[in-house]
């Protein structure tokens, strides 16, 4: 397909969260359904099997049905982007290849978590990793989830790196990416809501969003905003999408608000969410309600 943002990647790219059956098995015309609904909404990116898509507990096999599904819903309209990383390096390779064959069109690929290799180790993760397809990858650093932060010099190596060309950053240090965004010629994504408008004012690409899942017009509207060089119109948008980020981020794990939210806005049929992940109880629905209804999204 034709990119429109002239990257590989997309700008507007939702990190969506994996419908399922309130039996837990995978929903896999509801995934075709909400992915369908996130691209009429202006996301020229789908991110699949991403944390917020509970990556932790999806089957190989189901990682590639959802991909597979998921391509064929919008593949021709927005970037298809996989969740391939693990931290185990072989295993992401061979999930790397796999979803490329199942229609993946790029690649997401997280710092090896748990085990805490040293920059070394996570450098060469990387390597092998991308060099598995000729998908255009996106290293992600995570470190409040992964226990590895992606050290500047590891971040200029893999700038190196034929296949890496973008970085999804959730460690929110502007102060040390900025001078990087500019050095590495990254395509630079913020991987905090939080943080959207910050990153984009440094020269960020775009977002990889959980709350895109819920706001994903008014994250684009965001996007607009920047690109015209218009603060002011940017800045009321971000003060506007405030409690709806809190409401989805803040109140617990964001993957089960977003799944809350979505059903309350009946995207989707059931906000099942896989052990360890419990659904959000009726007070933290009622914050997302209050939000929802504020935002006209209700």
């Amino acid at each position: 397909m034709t990119h429109p943002s002239g990257n590989p990647f997309g700008t507007m790219i939702t990190a969506m969260v994996t419908p399922m059956h309130d039996d837990g098995s995978l929903d896999l015309d509801g995934a075709q359904k909400l992915a369908t609904h996130l691209v009429d909404q202006g996301n020229d990116g789908i991110l699949v099997n991403g944390t917020t898509g509970e990556s932790a507990t999806t089957t190989d096999q189901e990682n590639n049905d959802l991909v597979r599904a998921v391509a064929e819903a919008v593949g021709d309209r927005a970037v298809v982007m996989a969740g391939v990383g693990t931290n185990d390096t072989a295993h992401s390779v061979a999930a790397a290849r796999n979803m490329a064959a199942a229609g993946a069109q790029a690649a997401l690929i997280v710092t090896p978590y748990y085990n805490k290799p040293p920059q070394a180790g996570v450098l060469e993760h990387y390597r092998t990793v991308a060099a598995a397809t000729d998908l255009p990858a996106m290293a992600y650093d995570i470190p409040g989830r992964t226990a590895t932060a992606l050290a500047p010099d590891t971040i200029r190596a893999l700038a190196e790196v034929p296949n890496i060309k973008a970085l999804k950053d959730a460690k929110g240090d502007l102060a040390m990416s900025a001078p990087l965004i500019l050095e590495t010629g990254l395509l630079w994504y913020s991987g905090d809501d939080a943080l959207n408008l910050p990153w984009l004012a440094l020269g960020a690409t775009g977002m990889v969003s959980t709350v895109g899942n819920v706001a994903s017009a008014k994250l684009v509207a965001l996007l607009k905003a920047v690109t015209a060089a218009d603060l002011p119109a940017a800045r009321a948008i971000n003060h506007e999408l405030a409690p709806l980020v809190a409401a989805v981020m803040n109140v617990t794990q964001g993957t089960i608000q977003a799944k809350a939210a979505l059903r309350l806005m009946g995207v989707i049929d059931s906000d099942f969410c896989r052990l360890p992940l419990v659904p959000a109880p009726e007070e933290h629905r009622a914050i997302l309600r209050d939000a929802l209804t504020t935002q006209g999204l209700m």
